[in-house]
Order: C-alpha cells, then structure tokens, then sequence
C-alpha cells in the first residue's frame, strides 16, 4: 500500500511540472518587464503592402504660334506641321505695333499745301501729300522705324529751308496665329522645352495646359 502511495504522489508531482514547462514561456514573454508590448510594435498584414499612390495621367497641352501675314500662311505651316485640317484653327487679331517716326510739313491751308509740295516735287525730294486725317494737308517726308534716322532726316531737310518736323505715326496690323493641340506631356518642364524649340522660328509662342483654354474659333 505505501508502494502505490508513492507511486501517485510522484506521478502527481511530474504532472504538475510538465504543466508550469507549458504556460510559464507565454506568460515570461508578455510580462518578462511587467509591461504590455507597445501598440506600434504590432503590424497588421495591411501594414505588410504599403498602398501606392497612382501615377496621374499625363496632361493635354495646347499651342497658338504666330505671327502670320496672312491665312494662307498659317494653313501653309500647319500643313508643314503635319496637322489635319479639323485639328487646328487659324486666329485672326489686330495688333498694336510701335509707332514710327515721321518726318512732315505741318498741316496747312489746302491751297497752299497743294502748291508747296508741286514745288517739292520739282526739287526731286521723295513726298507725298496727306489727304485725310488730322494731318490732312500736311506734307510728308519719310516714316522711320529709328528715331536717330528720323532726326538726321528732318535736319537735313530743314537745310532745304523746308520748315519740318518730327511727329508719331501710330500703326496696327491684322495678323494671324496658329492653334493647335501639342498632345499630352508629363509636366511643364516638357513644355517649357518645347516652347524653346518653337521660339527659334516664331515671335509669338504659347503653350499651356488645355484645361481652362477657351477653344479658339476655327476659321472656315
């Protein structure tokens, strides 16, 4: 009898050690410092594959080139540029350009103009006899671009005991600009290069994002 006591009391003993082998390394582990593991040291499996942002689209630019002296130019270099009749438009718009400089003979009594430029005229002295406008009756002696030029002018008629002077000539002219769709590019940069390339051949070049670009009107 006291053979089987001993017996159970040793197989109770094992059973309680193989027991605490068992729960003791989970519990060491949560509480081994006797703090809980920090929230952000836990990774969920959505935190494993970052989510990537979408490349946006690339985005459609247009272009307006200028300027032409007439139409038929513009129709002329978007054919050169390979573009489609429906694909373009040709842009019609009075421009303001720097005045010239005139050389003339001040406005005077219609009779007396008339008879002062036939005098000029016998001299061989390049005129012409204004007819209307508010320099009407005037005479005049050359338009220039330069300043400069048009002193030296006005001196040398004033030698000639022409009494001129020096006065603006105001100007505008009807030009025309070719628009187009350039087609889709990653960034400006893109398009600031080629806007460069254009600049070597045209005055005016223009090239911007389509969006918020009112479609020119086409012409027919």
């Amino acid at each position: 009898m006291k053979w089987l006591a001993m017996m159970l009391l040793v197989a109770n003993v094992a059973l309680w050690f193989y027991g605490s082998t068992l729960v003791a390394p989970s519990v060491s582990v949560a509480q081994s410092d006797g703090r809980l593991p920090r929230v952000a040291t836990l990774k969920t499996g959505s935190e494993s594959s970052p989510v990537t942002t979408p490349t946006p689209p690339p985005s459609l630019f247009c272009a307006r080139l200028g300027w032409f002296e007439s139409e038929a130019e513009a129709h002329d270099m978007a054919a050169a540029l390979g573009k489609l009749r429906e694909e373009y438009s040709v842009e019609r718009q009075e421009r303001e350009l720097a005045p010239l400089h005139w050389v003339l003979i001040p406005p005077q009594p219609a009779d007396q103009a008339r008879k002062m430029f036939r005098e000029i005229q016998r001299r061989g002295i390049d005129s012409y006899l204004v007819t209307e406008g508010e320099r009407r009756n005037a005479i005049s002696l050359g338009l220039f671009e330069s300043r400069e030029a048009a002193i030296s002018v006005m001196e040398e008629k004033n030698r000639q005991n022409l009494n001129a002077v020096l006065a603006m000539f105001p100007r505008n002219q009807i030009s025309y600009a070719l628009a187009f769709e350039v087609g889709p590019l990653e960034d400006s940069e893109q398009a600031g290069a080629l806007q460069a390339d254009y600049r070597e051949d045209f005055e005016l070049v223009e090239i911007e994002r389509c969006e918020g670009v009112a479609t020119p009107e086409k012409s027919p």
